[in-house]
């Protein structure tokens, strides 16, 4: 049986990748842009912006709002969802964080060029 070493890294590593994987998808990252432009959003004017279908649409909005980076309601058949600004703020601090913290290695840079 596989052992599962997430346990050994920062939390915030840890939560970090989870927001990256959700975000791991070029239609998650349009999506992501579409909300930001309307502020929210019925998922069928998703689908009218973007060229997949309705229920291509569809998964990828339940994996960001897995991952939390969006808030959706339905009312019957419609949906409508926005970006979960809070959410959204931690992840840009982790990545901002994390970026800092890779480029410092620049500054000492051995590299095998």
């Amino acid at each position: 049986m596989a052992i599962n070493k997430k346990s050994l890294f920062e939390d915030e590593d840890i939560e970090l990748a989870e927001f990256a994987k959700a975000l791991g998808h070029p239609a998650r990252i349009a999506i992501m842009k579409v909300l930001a432009q309307r502020n929210e959003c019925i998922c069928g004017e998703i689908v009218e912006v973007l060229p997949l279908a309705q229920s291509t649409v569809s998964q990828h909005l339940m994996e960001l709002k897995k991952a939390g980076l969006v808030k959706g309601t339905v009312s019957g058949v419609r949906s409508c969802y926005c970006i979960n600004w809070d959410n959204f703020k931690r992840i840009s601090s982790l990545f901002g964080v994390a970026m800092k913290d890779i480029h410092l290695g620049e500054e000492t840079k051995i590299c095998c060029d």
